[in-house]
């Protein structure tokens, strides 16, 4: 049953941040996080909330179809309508829809109050943008507990809205096959987590949900990346995790994002952890709204072919 009927400070922050962080499960039992745009969907009688993908990026949607357990971390006030401070985190389970122009065609209205107008035009964009703009899918997401806090580090306890949060601790996890130490540089990464804003952590939780909260960098050692989970913290012990941390500006543009996989070590004390990157990657965005469509369009066409040529 979905958790409708949420309060209105929630609604506040569902309807009007630009950008939230989708947290998946990974076949291995992690969590990887990613910035997605929700623009302001959500039904909240139903209990519901949505966002949009292309299909290009199959694998993201590939894992969600595998596992529909998501979570959507609303962090960020920045160019958005919300002005309360809270940050909320919506659990539930995700359905990708399948292509549906009639509804992409509703929810034009949200997507140009947030991100601008499309480009249009048969010569070239109607073209280059059809694999990020015509072929783009829903992603309803049936709201299973929402935690809220009223300030954007998650001071003091939430509310919780919906299923109480579990009772029982995630349980440790076994050690990667090979092995849990960093495999890219610690001192790069760390570096460039410190130089973005916005920065989280994803990690499934005792009961199978993703968490995803805002940490801080604290320093680095041949183990890994020093971190500082904001309360209510993780499950101690160790488990797979990702981090995301990014910056935006008005309507998407100027983007910068930076994603790790690795080995995550927590304290007993739910909030000191060691971090141990595996994977790296990320990208830059010049503040060009040209630019940036040209380059949505060239990633969205190939990861489409992609999907195509595997039989996605």
């Amino acid at each position: 049953m979905s958790a409708g009927g949420w309060d209105e400070e929630i609604d506040e922050v569902l309807g009007g941040d630009l950008t939230a962080a989708l947290a998946y499960v990974t076949p291995a039992g992690g969590a990887v996080a990613t910035p997605v745009a929700p623009i302001a969907l959500r039904d909240k009688q139903a209990g519901t909330v949505t966002f949009t993908t292309s299909q290009g990026f199959g694998r993201k949607l590939e894992r969600i179809r595998r596992n529909p357990k998501i979570a959507l971390a609303y962090h960020a006030r920045e160019h958005g309508y919300a002005s309360l401070p809270n940050f909320v985190l919506v659990q539930g389970t995700a359905v990708a829809r399948g292509p549906d122009r009639a509804a992409l065609e509703a929810i034009r209205p949200n997507v140009e109050r947030f991100l601008g107008p499309p480009k249009t035009g048969r010569l070239f964009w109607d073209r280059w943008l059809s694999a990020y703009y015509a072929d783009r899918l829903l992603v309803d997401v049936e709201v299973h507990r929402i935690m809220s806090w009223r300030s954007p580090d998650c001071t003091g306890e939430p509310a919780v809205h919906g299923v109480p949060a579990p009772s029982q601790p995630a349980p440790r996890q076994g050690e990667p096959a090979k092995g849990s130490a960093p495999r890219v540089s610690v001192e790069r990464a760390a570096e460039r987590l410190r130089a973005l804003p916005h920065r989280l952590v994803a990690a499934v939780g005792g009961d199978g949900y993703p968490v995803v909260l805002p940490i801080d960098v604290t320093g680095t050692s041949d183990a890994g990346i020093a971190i500082q989970i904001a309360t209510p913290g993780l499950d101690p012990g160790g488990r797979r995790a990702g981090l995301l941390a990014h910056e935006y500006r008005r309507q998407l543009v100027g983007l910068r994002v930076r994603q790790h996989t690795g080995w995550l070590e927590i304290a007993e004390d739910r909030r000191e952890a060691i971090y141990s990157p595996h994977t790296e990657g990320g990208f830059a965005a010049p503040p060009n709204k040209t630019l940036l469509l040209l380059a949505n369009g060239f990633m969205a066409r190939r990861g489409l072919r992609e999907a195509m040529q595997a039989g996605r």
